[in-house]
């Protein structure tokens, strides 16, 4: 209760009241949780009253003392009357001043949260400029991707090599924001000040650099919604090459590769996968979302991450991951899977990181959808029953909403893109199924939405609830399990899932007939008749749908 009465003693007490008691409720459910949980997850009225539309972010980058300082000016607009606000930034950053219309606004800090108090009221319908200057050491990251905060390295030649990722951890880790998800600004500049000799890469599209005083500001502008953790900074020697993408329309993308200098002639050749690629995803899902900002891959030290048209690439060049790949199947999984995430993750986003498979499981499945455009069918059943061995089934995909908590972080890849092939089985129409997986892209393109969104466009496109379906796979850890036993003259079938009204076909081979199929329920047994002698000889498609089977008396 001590941190409850501090917390209450930081802003306007209107606000904080119905926050406090949020934050209290949450935590007495559970004890996994904590209150850093619920202020970084909770989109409370002192964060809602408050729409990001712009982010102008400066910095400077000391690289000898891994250390960064600099200004975000946060432009929004009120969607309440409000006297106080909350941003984000980690307890270990150090702010300088919050300024207002050049003037200095009180603040006040829990954990990684920054309560903002005006003035005067700020009206609903009006705008202003929140400018935050800051710096710090930010933390490094032990094990990225994995693991968020800063990689500082070097290059082969002894020069720095800097990145940074923090999907999970939170953007606010090295910049000051509004770090939740439902709040993506419009658009957005980073400017990036680094020593001379180097090159600082960020999203979107170079505007300029301009050299002063032994430094040179890299400039860049983002001309589409992003969302927190996709905002990126790669700083090394690099070589720098462009091609062009002509897509199926004619319209060109522009695909810029930056790349340490000794490497170039490998990733000119590792990098022709994109036109493929491109080509692929483009038919599967509808047109590349960034056009104006461009596409690009950048070399990073860590293994990949999908930072929103600067994608982290670490893959060393090899096929698969890191060299690990099914036989037949070569292409470079870094560059397949992160791009796809341009699709999933990056223009459709989630609201809530309880939600995060919408961006993990259409993304891996995205790679079966290229297997199968470059491969073909059969292969892409082999690449998903090699996917199949790293699922787990442990707990749900499904997170908690509200605690920035994602749930299963391994299954809502391979798990979640098995999902998605199952649908296909069960909605047995790829002309349908491959509308939908398009107009999901297209729908909600540059937006944010939940799972809600996704499952009911879903039922609506296929006039089909298909509810319990979905919630059968993400919100319960096992996989439905398909009983079956012997009748006189026939087979009966049950599925044995958790989701109410669960409901899914039974695909089968019989000898001689066929692959067969039978609606079948959890609620009661679906008989089909069959000879002994057939069977004992049935045989489930296990490659079409994600299920286990077993036989009962």
């Amino acid at each position: 209760m001590l941190k409850a009465a501090f917390l209450f003693s930081l802003v306007s007490m209107r606000y904080t009241f119905l926050f406090l008691i949020l934050a209290i409720s949450t935590l007495a459910q559970s004890q996994e949780f904590t209150m850093a949980d619920t202020l970084r997850g909770t989109l409370s009225p002192i964060r809602s009253c408050f729409d990001v539309t712009y982010y102008d972010l400066k910095l400077d980058v000391d690289i000898e003392n891994k250390s960064i300082g600099g200004v975000n000016h946060i432009h929004f607009k009120n969607e309440a009357d409000f006297d106080s606000l909350q941003i984000d930034l980690f307890d270990n950053m150090l702010i300088d001043s919050i300024l207002f219309k050049g003037k200095s606004l009180r603040y006040s800090r829990l954990f990684n949260a920054v309560f903002v108090s005006f003035p005067s009221g700020m009206k609903k319908g009006g705008t202003g400029v929140l400018s935050v200057y800051y710096h710090g050491t930010p933390i490094a990251a032990k094990n990225a991707p994995w693991d968020g905060g800063f990689v500082w390295k070097e290059d082969g030649k002894g020069k720095p090599f800097v990145g940074v990722a923090c999907e999970g951890t939170g953007a606010s880790l090295w910049w000051p924001n509004k770090d939740h998800l439902s709040d993506e600004p419009d658009s957005m500049r980073v400017s990036c000040t680094i020593p001379d000799g180097l090159m600082c890469v960020s999203n979107g599209e170079l505007e300029s650099n301009v050299s002063e005083n032994g430094k040179t500001a890299w400039n860049w502008k983002i001309s589409y919604p992003i969302n927190n953790y996709n905002v990126t900074l790669n700083i090394a020697d690099y070589a720098h090459f462009t091609e062009n993408f002509e897509n199926a329309s004619g319209e060109n993308l522009k695909l810029d590769y930056y790349v340490l200098k000794e490497n170039l002639e490998k990733a000119k050749e590792q990098f022709k996968q994109v036109h493929e690629m491109m080509t692929c995803f483009e038919e599967a899902f509808g047109p590349y979302p960034f056009y104006k900002d461009g596409y690009a891959l950048v070399e990073t030290s860590y293994l990949g991450m999908e930072h929103q048209g600067a994608i982290a690439y670490g893959n060393r060049y090899k096929p698969g991951y890191l060299g690990r790949h099914p036989e037949g199947m070569d292409f470079d999984y870094i560059i397949i899977h992160e791009t796809g995430h341009e699709w999933w993750g990056n223009s459709v986003s989630m609201k809530d990181a309880a939600d995060m498979w919408i961006h993990e499981s259409f993304c891996t499945y995205s790679e079966s959808v290229f297997v199968e455009c470059k491969y073909g069918y059969d292969k892409m059943l082999d690449y998903l029953i090699y996917q199949r061995n790293f699922i787990n089934n442990k707990t749900p995909i499904y997170g908690a909403y509200g605690l920035n908590h994602s749930g299963n972080s391994g299954d809502m890849y391979y798990k979640g893109a098995w999902m998605i092939h199952t649908f296909r089985t069960v909605l047995n129409n790829d002309s349908l199924f491959r509308s939908i997986l398009k107009g999901i892209a297209q729908e909600f393109k540059h937006k944010t939405v939940d799972g809600e969104d996704i499952i009911n466009y879903i039922n609506t496109r296929a006039k089909y609830d298909y509810t319990p379906f979905f919630n059968q796979y993400l919100r319960f850890s096992e996989v439905p399990v398909l009983e079956y036993r012997m009748a006189k003259k026939a087979v009966e079938f049950r599925w044995k899932a958790e989701a109410k009204e669960f409901r899914m076909p039974v695909v089968f081979e019989l000898p001689d007939q066929g692959e067969k199929r039978v609606l079948v329920t959890n609620q009661e047994w679906t008989s089909v008749p069959m000879s002994k002698k057939d069977a004992k000889e049935l045989k489930f498609r296990d490659d079409l749908l994600l299920i286990l089977t077993k036989k009962v008396e």
